[in-house]
């Protein structure tokens, strides 16, 4: 199987670096590995450590400070990463994996293999983790979350739930969540889902453009009602101001989309804040819909890195020959989002990196740093963005392991050419991924991916 082969080339982290002098590989695994020379980007709020040296012993990061005040261990492995930033490995709270196969999109696809090349896909651009929020059926979610496996690690809402093929908008994912109806259905879905010990419940709140029934107040209530009574958070893909007012006061705990019909209003704000309801801006996809042309970064080279040459050309097509009156409805709402996210952050709301990537031509790890460049675009700091990629969605999804740089965390990392609190654009610039202690090894990803097409 072709994820098992990409398994294997995963470098183990003290065996090989072509970051060290002259760009040998070592011929012994050491258990020790000194990197020096790098700033530090922590994740938090800390300052950037400049001319720093952290040793990582196996999977985790055993020790931080400056070059020079950390030595390294006896038979450590030194890496020189002088001119390096090096950041927290990304998480995504808000993806989809298992249903693009190349030019293919279906429930077909949602194989092991399939999921395990996504996931390859995401660590590939720097992503450490990634939740998969409401398509995922049957047990094989909830195994490859809980079994070693290559590329970001994995989390899952499971099924979510929503009134009768109501829920994601693209075809081959309407069967996956619960069609729900009634009170009662609505109960027994989650009490099925806490069994399985998903890791938030997702409900989509939303008519399609008035194509569809949207999940009624009654039923989204005994939704949130009956996933806390089992200690089971609840995210909600939501569209209009009104349906948002209402769920957070019905309890809902984040969302996986702005506001799109209006700008957010300063009680929704408030309360927000006070009830601690994150949400995932979501507005790489909002933005698409904003060009009349060809986006740039379709021709970006790191793009073609990952994906073939026919799926970006579908997409091209999919910019040609727009309906005028749509975009303008489109770039309406899209500056709304903005202003919307750029209240949300000033209010000291919970903003977390989600940008529905796994939906169809939308790029695993590749939309994520989109997403960055729109969140600073929209009025966030790249400290902040920053931020709201790795420490906050760590926190979000309880994975106390990962998230920031510090000592007796997990050894996932990036190491990029360019300082990205200089212009969030240089996270693009990637020269190596660790994680869990062991290096990515792009170029048989990237070879394996090439000789596929």
């Amino acid at each position: 199987m072709r994820a098992v082969k990409i398994f294997s080339g995963l470098l183990f982290l003290a065996a090989a670096f072509s970051l060290a002098a002259g760009g040998q590989s070592t011929r012994t695994r050491a258990t020790e590995v000194l990197f020096e020379g790098a700033r530090l980007i922590i994740g938090n709020s800390s300052a950037p450590l400049e001319n720093s040296a952290f040793v990582v012993e196996r999977d985790t990061i055993t020790r931080v400070g400056k070059k020079g005040d950390i030595r390294a261990p006896e038979g450590a492995v030194r890496v020189d990463l002088s001119g390096k930033t090096v950041m927290p490995a990304l998480i995504n709270l808000h993806g989809h994996v298992g249903y693009q196969k190349g030019l293919s999109y279906s429930a077909t696809n949602y194989t092991r293999e399939n999921i395990i090349d996504h996931l390859n896909r995401y660590a590939y651009y720097g992503v450490g983790a990634v939740m998969s929020t409401g398509t995922d059926p049957g047990d094989l979610p909830y195994q490859l979350r809980d079994e070693p496996h290559p590329g970001a690690l994995f989390r899952t809402a499971g099924r979510g739930l929503a009134a009768p093929n109501a829920g994601p908008g693209a075809q081959a994912l309407r069967d996956a969540p619960y069609g729900v109806t009634t009170e009662e259905e609505a109960r027994k879905a989650v009490r099925e889902l806490a069994a399985k010990k998903p890791d938030f419940v997702k409900v989509w709140v939303d008519d399609r453009n008035g194509t569809v029934k949207k999940l009624s107040p009654l039923l989204y209530k005994a939704i949130i009602d009956e996933s806390h009574k089992h200690n089971l958070r609840v995210m909600a893909h939501v569209y209009y101001l009104a349906d948002a007012h209402d769920l957070v006061q019905s309890g809902v705990d984040g969302f996986l989309h702005l506001v799109r019909d209006e700008e957010i209003d300063d009680p929704l704000i408030a309360l927000m804040k006070e009830r601690n309801v994150f949400v995932t801006p979501n507005i790489s996809v909002s933005e698409r819909a904003t060009h009349a042309e060809k986006p740039a970064w379709l021709d970006d080279p790191l793009l073609a890195e990952t994906i073939s040459p026919n799926v970006i050309r579908r997409l091209s097509d999919t910019f040609l020959n727009r309906d005028p009156r749509a975009l303008e409805r489109a770039r309406d709402s899209y500056a709304k989002q903005q202003r919307s996210l750029s209240k949300l952050n000033a209010a000291g709301v919970t903003i977390a990196l989600g940008d529905d990537s796994g939906i169809q031509d939308t790029f695993y790890g590749f939309t994520e740093l989109g997403e960055m460049e729109l969140m600073v675009r929209a009025g966030m700091t790249p400290a902040q963005v920053i931020a709201a990629s790795t420490s906050v969605p760590a926190r979000l999804l309880r994975l106390n392991h990962m998230g920031t740089l510090e000592a007796g965390k997990s050894a996932d990392f990036i190491v990029l050419d360019a300082n990205p609190l200089d212009n969030i654009a240089n996270a693009r610039k990637i020269a190596k991924v660790f994680l869990r202690g062991m290096e990515v090894n792009r170029s048989a990803l990237h070879a394996a991916w090439k000789n596929s097409e």
